[in-house]
């Protein structure tokens, strides 16, 4: 079946990136002098102790402050801007990295606003140096925090009407209804939440990278960059890989055995009244802690606006390095977000065809489990690591740079994998419920199956794919740091290049617009899902 034949081929291309990667990474270090004496380096133990104790305090740090934001959320149904909100909290997952540092360090930094404002109140010393801990634990909140309310306010929106009822003819106080109420449902989702968190500031490259501040706040993932392009020492950074990937398979085994799963209570769905929503003091609470946390967010954005107005932008625009790199890195954000949707789509459908053929044999079963957790293996090999396998393996052959925009195209569009499947997957087993019977009842399938049936459907799913991948793609730093050069420049490359040049004013200018280019993707998506007045 031509299903199942994409699918095969989807997932022997997965195997062939990993594979190569991590045999690579095996065989170098296996043959470099001296390379089993560097797994007890007092710096790669310094490096794993860092890594592991940032995304631990970023991870306490997101998921303690979203709690309250997510309570005051999920308790004001309806309160002005609501709607505004919850979007401003999607933003900074659609944004780049490389943005977010430079808005966090004209808020947060020594001549930052922040700094300023407390200067003019007399407190000169008032603020820590951004360039250390202090700033990578700011800028993982900003991403972190509104990714973890808006998964909270999810759980809480699930609390059916009748424990409200219930409450208020039991008198249930503000504290009662959360430890009794609330508590439960967020402690369900809270490992989960957490342990994603988690995984998430143990494989941040570009926020370490630049606000890490020297050897004393490095992480892995940077302590592999600097292994390759700074110190040219491919057995450290085969060590420092193989030692990232083990920590990655145990976090996740062990996050996979702490998840809870969530009970469902039965409920007639009828809408009431919390009763701890009517109190000024409770009003008064949940809107000063909304206004912190849109400031916490809005801030750092308006900051690196105002600052990018001030870059000089026709001079800017009369760069050749700058059309380049912009015309780079939405070729290669096109490309890998096809590369990536061609890869998600096959393997859902090879596991629907697979699934609908009805195969007892373990091979069967094998290939299903395969298509349905093929895309997440990029998890436990993120980016940096398929990066410096196939850097590794490139440079042994001569081939480093020359097939260099292939390896990024493939590797930003593995990265956007997990994600794109999390979007098309939903949409595809709708769709499927939808059409499967009755195409066949008609005896359609294939081309005219997809053109008269899936896609007016799918087509909506496919465009938040393509712009969510295309978005990820262009703000990535990862696979392009160590496969970069004069003929490979991307805007997040040339950014961090203008950074090092302490040429400020300019990567403000040019953090703006490829934050405009990944919103404009992102409301293009938005608007291609929202459906037409009168339509139902």
């Amino acid at each position: 079946m031509p299903s199942l034949f994409a699918g095969s081929v989807a997932l022997a291309g997965l195997a062939v990136v990993m594979a190569g990667a991590l045999g690579a990474l095996t065989v170098t270090a296996l043959t470099s002098p001296g390379a089993g004496g560097e797994l007890w380096d007092d710096y790669l133990w310094r490096v794993l102790r860092f890594t592991l104790w940032q995304a631990g305090l970023s991870a306490v740090l997101s998921v303690g402050l979203a709690i309250p934001v997510a309570r005051a959320i999920a308790r004001r149904q309806v309160f002005p801007g609501r709607g505004l909100l919850l979007r401003l909290f999607a933003l900074p997952l659609a944004l780049p990295a490389l943005v977010v540092v430079l808005g966090v360090v004209d808020v947060w930094g020594r001549h930052g606003w922040i700094s300023v404002g407390l200067g003019a109140l007399g407190v000169s010393d008032g603020m820590p140096n951004i360039y250390g801990l202090t700033g990578i634990l700011l800028a993982h909140v900003f991403f972190n925090l509104p990714l973890a309310a808006r998964l909270m306010i999810m759980h809480l929106e699930r609390i059916p009407g009748e424990s409200w009822r219930l409450s208020s003819q039991l008198g249930m106080k503000s504290g009662a209804i959360f430890r009794f109420i609330e508590w439960p449902v967020l402690r369900a989702g809270l490992p989960g939440i957490a342990g994603l968190i988690f995984m998430l500031c143990i494989a941040s490259f570009t926020v370490v990278l630049t606000l890490g501040g020297g050897p004393a706040a490095t992480t892995i993932e940077v302590a592999i960059y600097q292994a390759l392009r700074f110190d040219f020492d491919p057995g450290r950074a085969v060590i420092l890989a193989l030692v990232q990937l083990g920590v990655t398979a145990l976090l996740i085994a062990i996050g996979m055995r702490l998840t809870m799963p969530t009970v469902a209570t039965p409920s007639l769905n009828r809408a009431v009244a919390r009763p701890d929503c009517a109190g000024l003091g409770g009003r008064i609470g949940d809107g000063a802690v909304i206004a912190s946390a849109a400031i916490f967010i809005i801030l750092p954005l308006v900051a690196l606006t105002v600052s990018a107005l001030t870059a000089p932008f026709r001079k800017l625009l009369d760069e050749a390095i700058v059309w380049q790199a912009v015309l780079t890195s939405l070729s290669i954000g096109a490309a890998a977000a096809v590369l990536c949707i061609a890869l998600a789509w096959s393997l859902l459908i090879a596991a629907h065809a697979a699934k609908r053929s009805n195969g007892k044999a373990w091979w069967h079963t094998g290939f299903v489990m395969a298509c349905e957790s093929g895309g997440s293996l990029i998890l436990v090999m993120p980016p940096i690591l398929l990066g410096a396998g196939w850097f590794v393996l490139l440079r042994g052959v001569g081939e480093g740079f020359a097939l260099a925009p292939a390896v990024v195209v493939t590797i930003n569009g593995l990265m956007a994998l997990p994600y794109t499947l999390r979007i098309l997957g939903p949409a595809h087993a709708n769709a499927a419920g939808a059409h499967d019977r009755l195409c066949e009842s008609l005896g359609m399938s294939g081309w005219n199956r997809w053109r008269l049936a899936d896609w007016p459907v799918l087509r909506p799913a496919f465009g938040v794919a393509f712009a969510f991948a295309m978005a990820l793609s262009l703000g990535d730093l990862g696979a392009v740091a160590l496969f970069g050069s004069e003929d490979l420049t991307t805007l997040p490359l040339l950014i961090l290049q203008r950074m090092g040049s302490y040429r400020t004013t300019d990567a403000a200018g040019l953090a703006l617009m490829l934050a405009v280019f990944c919103l404009l993707l992102i409301l293009a998506a938005e608007r291609a899902t929202a459906k037409p007045e009168g339509r139902r």
